[in-house]
């Protein structure tokens, strides 16, 4: 997409702990880690070995008819196979037995036991399979929150959203584009929630969504072995450029109160955000006993004390230095830093 700025992820080598937190993590963008131990997943997990030492119960897919899913509108099923049969189906381009079509799409994201209480952790749900893989550790090990299994079919695209925790997307095998776009470029997203209502960041509706121009977008290819870091509330939207497994690692960086207890998924605000949410509704549905021109001054007023009260100053400077930076040239960083700027 030619009409929107486009930026590449700054890329590390050979990334341990005392690296990623000494030089990658405080800034607070996301990075590409290359050369990080994840022990013989890479080289291991093939078709046919995930289906042999894969789990030995079924596992909930989704199962969509096109190949972008849209969670806001739900255009796919969830179904359930037994996983060694789900394996071979997600790598075939097309199907001899299929739910919906012959060119179907699968998607995996693993779950806990009870997805109301337990969290997924592939050490638990696929413990053959953990055994091939070195979690990395970049945190401390009571942060851990959680670590989902993914698999996807060649060609699978999912929904641009965000996540409340920071999280260490592990590509094990197959080649995954990621799309990403800062919080504070929120506003030009048309959020429905913790997602984007534009579901084809590539070849978007700009009628309708005129704003998305305005968007800088940041964007990296995965290959096997490569890990995304991606900070809490950056936008996402990935692309499988090949049947493709990965890991999500997920780990509380706030105090744990500021979480919610009944969150298994990591999905929702923090428990702060939530309340002042539930404030502004019930703002503007007093507005609304006002005519519209007193409406819209209040309005207007409420929007302006918001700026001045909780808009960081901080992060508007980061913003026009990360500007400075890409308009003259490559920036500079600590450790084994590749690439970045535009």
């Amino acid at each position: 997409m030619d009409c929107q700025k486009k930026r590449t992820v700054s890329v590390y080598t050979d990334v341990d702990k005392e690296l990623f937190l000494q030089d990658i993590y405080p800034l607070r963008r996301p990075a590409v880690l290359k050369g990080v131990q994840l022990g013989g997943c890479t080289e291991k997990w093939s078709v046919d070995y995930l289906a042999t030492k894969g789990a030995d119960h079924d596992v909930k897919i989704h199962v969509s008819s096109v190949p972008q899913m849209d969670f806001l509108r739900k255009n796919f099923l969830y179904r359930s196979l037994p996983f060694d049969v789900f394996v071979k189906r997600a790598a075939e381009a097309k199907h001899a037995e299929y739910f919906i079509s012959e060119k179907e799409s699968y998607y995996l994201r693993s779950l806990g036991e009870d997805p109301r209480k337990d969290n997924a952790d592939i050490r638990k749900q696929f413990p053959s399979l953990a055994e091939d893989f070195l979690l990395p550790e970049f945190f401390e090990k009571e942060q851990f929150f959680s670590s989902v299994f993914r698999i996807s079919s060649p060609g699978l695209q999912l929904w641009t959203h965000y996540d409340v925790m920071d999280n260490l997307l592990v590509q094990v095998t197959g080649r995954k584009r990621v799309v990403l776009y800062s919080p504070r470029d929120a506003p030009y997203l048309y959020l429905s929630g913790d997602k984007s209502e534009v579901l084809d960041v590539d070849h978007p509706d700009l009628n309708r969504y005129p704003e998305f121009v305005k968007a800088r977008r940041y964007e990296c290819c995965l290959e096997p072995g490569d890990i995304l870091f991606i900070p809490a509330l950056w936008f996402h939207n990935t692309l499988a450029l090949q049947f493709g497994v990965g890991v999500n690692i997920f780990w509380r960086h706030l105090p744990p109160a500021c979480y919610d207890r009944t969150d298994t998924y990591g999905n929702k605000d923090p428990m702060a955000a939530a309340r002042a949410m539930q404030v502004l509704e019930r703002a503007l549905r007093t507005l609304e006993e006002l005519p519209e021109e007193y409406r819209d001054f209040y309005a207007r007023r409420m929007v302006l004390k918001i700026q001045s009260k909780a808009y960081s100053t901080l992060l508007e400077e980061r913003d026009m230095g990360e500007a400075g930076e890409t308009e003259g040239g490559e920036g500079r960083a600590g450790g084994n830093r590749e690439t970045g700027g535009d």
